[in-house]
């Protein structure tokens, strides 16, 4: 049987696949050389499908070996990038992915071209650039080759979407693209997707519908045997029966999870799990059991933050690093076109005509350039205005500006936020002791670990010095409390090391609801003042919640998934 039909059952009949997989491995010596190449090919699918990272790497190297530019080559360029992703390999997996993206016009072949663009699309996504990855997916969209399942582009550009906080439960984006996948029997991406849409349903408080999702998909996740999604669904049935009340399914469901995963594994599974586990222990008033889950849940918050952040640096400097290569090389290539004119106009004068026209494209520019000038110049002001200097953040007239617009919208739709105050703990001995350039540094590395922490709505400002003020959209008080316990486990984690000097960071942060406070500003801002005050008394670096004397006792200890997804 001709490898390519093997090759088209991978993810509509996986079970099947494994079979003839096998039984080309045993008729191996009837195989040519090119044949024997696609095998390794469809070898390290495989190894990369059940998570053999190591074996999956092998294979496709040594088709990488036989050649890089053929259809089979860019196909096993493409699996690659996913593979080194898959071992946490961010920066040779990001440089591999920008070179690619170079290449990707001169990809010809349709099957390859749609490969590679599946994965670019993916690991834009996995590298928190999601606009980039839905410019991707609707590249696939156009570029599908005939005879192929419309699945694949769909659920790139449904991902996409998600990793912008675009979706929604009813999305047609994301419902449409469960029909289809079902429709042309493609199990793994339908199950992708209907988790996806368990999420949505389940952030919308939509839990019964949620649950029926749930347990429809089941059986289906169960058949495939794929491990994340078998991880997953245990793990959304923790977090909606804890949400529904029904703590025993909820804490039985969340214990299958943490025993699926292996010593080491760091996921946004098991971050929910032991969420779950803290929050049942805690009310219970087994406060040891909830000690060692809440130890555990930021062990998988901290390490998933830091993954997180591992991956955006390593895209960031594989894209830096591209584009001075290529400006070197752009640079010779202008030089040497220089060159080639100077000889020319010493053999030649210039004609009076080529000159007037010079002139007038030079005037052109010129004009040109003010104009980009000037307004560039009109935006830098408007910035100014209502944006701190130092950390590119709201300043305080325009935080409390915009946080008052917010109150107000919440308050129509009866909605609930949280104003947090933030101060960070004896700034003036960091200024003292290592300089205004060093603080000022410490400023920046504490604004960006928020932002780390906050969502597209939340908003960020400085109040003055080291005062920070965030106000949280659609935040109940107990995520406003877990947000600002991450920021404040966040700080004490990541201290700043500037010319192999390391400073510590911590903060005090105070925390006023709309729940028990209302939608007034002032009274709030009173109330997260109040606290912050209450914290910084009662011995920094702690969290306190106004009207909740348990929040001012001593912090818990701080410690320190890539999102697997089917390839093509």
């Amino acid at each position: 049987m001709p490898l390519s039909q093997v090759d088209a059952i991978r993810t509509t009949d996986h079970a099947r696949f494994l079979t003839m997989l096998d039984a080309l491995h045993r008729d191996i010596d009837a195989l040519g050389p090119q044949d024997r190449r696609y095998l390794r090919f469809l070898d390290g699918w495989q190894a990369n499908y059940e998570g053999r990272y190591s074996d999956a790497m092998a294979a496709l190297q040594e088709v990488l070996a036989g050649g890089q530019q053929d259809a089979l080559g860019v196909r096993a360029t493409a699996m690659l990038m996913n593979t080194l992703t898959g071992q946490g390999k961010y920066a040779e997996a990001y440089a591999m992915a920008t070179r690619a993206a170079d290449t990707l016009p001169s990809v010809t072949d349709p099957t390859a071209r749609f490969v590679l663009l599946a994965n670019l699309s993916q690991m834009l996504t996995f590298a928190g650039q999601p606009q980039i990855a839905m410019t991707y997916a609707d590249m696939m969209l156009k570029a599908t080759p005939k005879g192929v399942s419309r699945c694949e582009a769909m659920v790139q550009k449904v991902v996409a979407l998600e990793g912008a906080r675009q979706l929604m439960a009813s999305s047609p984006e994301l419902l449409d693209t469960i029909d289809v996948c079902k429709t042309n029997g493609q199990p793994i991406f339908s199950n992708t997707m209907s988790l996806i849409l368990v999420d949505r349903l389940l952030e919308e408080n939509r839990l019964d519908e949620a649950l029926a999702t749930l347990r429809r998909i089941t059986p289906s996740i169960e058949a495939a045997r794929y491990f994340p999604h078998l991880i997953d669904l245990s793990s959304a049935r923790a977090r909606i029966f804890e949400a529904m009340g029904n703590k025993p399914e909820a804490r039985k469901a969340a214990l299958e999870t943490v025993a699926m995963n292996h010593p080491g594994d760091t996921n946004e599974a098991l971050r929910f799990a032991y969420r779950v586990l803290y929050s049942i222990e805690k009310a219970q008033g087994h406060y040891a059991d909830a000690l060692l889950y809440y130890e555990n849940y930021v062990v998988q918050d901290q390490g998933y933050l830091r993954d997180a952040n591992v991956r955006t640096a390593a895209y960031e400097a594989a894209s830096q690093h591209f584009r001075a290569e290529k400006l070197e090389t752009e640079g010779l290539s202008k030089e040497n076109r220089i060159l080639r004119l100077q000889q020319a106009l010493d053999a030649k004068a210039v004609e009076t005509g080529r000159l007037y026209i010079t002139v007038m494209a030079i005037l052109l520019a010129s004009i040109a350039f003010w104009m980009v000038r000037i307004k560039r110049s009109q935006l830098r002001f408007k910035w100014l205005s209502s944006c701190d200097s130092l950390t590119g953040i709201f300043n305080h007239q325009h935080f409390m500006g915009e946080s008052g617009r917010a109150l107000r919208a919440l308050e129509k739709r009866a909605g609930e936020g949280c104003l947090i105050f933030l101060d960070l703990d004896h700034f003036k001995q960091v200024n003292d002791s290592h300089g205004h350039a060093v603080g000022d540094a410490v400023l920046k590395h504490a604004v960006a670990i928020c932002k780390g922490q906050l969502r597209k709505a939340d908003l960020l400002g400085r109040l003055g010095g080291e005062e920070f003020g965030m106000f949280l959209m659609d935040a109940p008080r107990l995520q406003g409390t877990v947000v600002a316990e991450r920021i404040r486990l966040s700080l004490a984690a990541s201290p700043l090391i500037v010319d192999d000097v390391v400073v510590s960071i911590s903060a005090s942060i105070g925390l006023a609801c709309t729940d028990t406070i209302g939608y007034d500003l002032q009274r709030l801002f009173r109330g997260s003042d109040a606290a912050l005050y209450l914290a910084k008394r009662t011995g920094r670096n702690r969290v306190v919640v106004d009207g909740d004397d348990r929040s001012a006792a001593t912090p818990l200890p701080a410690h320190t998934r890539p999102v697997d997804s089917t390839t093509a």
